[in-house]
């Protein structure tokens, strides 16, 4: 991992994080999502006469990870209405990098060095521990299955984040592996939104628009620096240096949300950065 790919990563995990905090602050969540998902279509039709079509390979690991991408957010989607920011949001994104890093091993024969590991592992303890430690504060009490949800997510990421990690290699064309993922992942919520709301859904995206597209742009920068940065790095490091995002995450929720971070998830944020260090540090 070069500096450029790990500043890359870094860049990504902030805005993942806002588009983030945008979505759970918008209080009706199919609404949210609809201006995010459908607002990243638009953006990926944008894209494409300037991308290259991806290759024939590559297709199938879009259409898998455009189904996946939908699951990941309607789980999300759950998890943002049953539980706190700075308890789903790390739990969601924690869970990722080990599952990540046992699937790449086993299917995709990535071999991590001793640091690797080492870094990977402290890493994902540290996010599981800014989620689960010290969780108390003006917010709501997390119940079980707000964590389950965030798990779910979490696995969801992983998934994603494996088949993208191949697909993106086969496609050649990482710009355009992003426009048609953001094509058919985002169409599908927005479609189920009209479905279900009716002639109210136009009048109740109105008032939001404009937050809700910046969230979609967010996004898309987001995942398209982390597409760019698996065709240049090991899948396992770039997961978890990606989920830096958490200690963005928990910032956001103690200063806008105003969700107390405490001492405890003050040292799992260390560990995370300590485990940062050592991945940086292999490569």
């Amino acid at each position: 991992m070069t500096p450029l790919v790990a500043l890359a990563v870094l860049v990504a995990a902030v805005t993942h994080a806002t588009w983030n905090a945008i979505a759970h602050n918008l209080s009706d969540k199919l609404v949210a999502f609809t201006l995010i998902s459908g607002g990243g279509a638009a953006i990926g039709a944008l894209l494409l006469p300037i991308a290259a079509p991806p290759h024939a390979g590559a297709w199938p690991y879009l259409l898998t990870s455009a189904l996946l991408h939908v699951g990941y957010q309607l789980l999300l989607m759950r998890s943002f209405s049953l539980g706190d920011f700075g308890q789903t949001y790390p739990i969601a994104r924690g869970t990722a990098p080990l599952v990540v890093t046992v699937i790449a091993a086993v299917f995709l024969h990535e071999s991590l060095d001793g640091w690797q590991a080492a870094g990977v592992v402290a890493s994902s303890a540290g996010l599981l521990g800014v989620a689960l430690w010290g969780i108390r504060g003006q917010g709501r009490t997390p119940r079980g299955n707000a964590i389950v949800a965030a798990l779910a997510t979490g696995l969801s990421i992983a998934a994603y984040t494996v088949v993208d990690g191949v697909g993106v290699r086969k496609s050649g064309t990482p710009l355009g592996y992003l426009a048609w993922l953001m094509i058919l992942e985002g169409l599908m919520i927005p479609a189920y939104a009209v479905y279900a709301r009716r002639g109210r859904l136009l009048s109740e995206l109105r008032p939001k628009a404009a937050v809700g597209l910046l969230g979609a742009a967010l996004s898309l920068v987001a995942y398209g620096l982390v597409l760019w940065a698996q065709t240049r790095a090991d899948l396992a490091p770039v997961a978890a240096l990606r989920e830096s995002s958490i200690i963005v995450g928990a910032g956001i929720g103690t200063v806008f949300f105003k969700e107390r971070f405490g001492t405890p998830r003050l040292a799992a944020a260390g560990l995370m950065v300590a485990g940062i260090g050592l991945m940086l540090h292999a490569s």
